[in-house]
């Protein structure tokens, strides 16, 4: 979260039905908040739910331990994986 004393020099714009409007400065109201800083406290933590979500994977343990095995105790490449190492070798040139 951004500290409270953090320089403000953004700014959004949104136009929104007046029923809602209404219905946040009440929300505003019962937390003791400006409309403001309740649609910028209430948009902060849906950003961070939406990108918790996005940017994180949960494994089942089962799961999660044969990934670490493999990653641990990798298997040898089989002929298939040589193969196309060495076709991209011949057809991707590297910088």
């Amino acid at each position: 979260m951004t500290p409270a004393n953090a320089t403000k020099s953004e700014r959004v714009n949104l136009r929104l039905p007046k029923a809602a409007k209404r219905r946040i400065e009440q929300a505003a109201a019962f937390e003791g908040k400006t409309v403001s800083g309740f649609i910028v406290s209430s948009a902060l933590a849906n950003a961070e739910k939406a990108i918790q979500e996005n940017e994180t994977m949960a494994l089942a343990r089962r799961d999660a331990k044969r990934f670490f095995d493999i990653i641990v105790n990798p298997t040898a490449p089989n002929d298939n994986l040589l193969t196309a190492l060495d076709e991209h070798g011949k057809r991707v040139a590297s910088r």
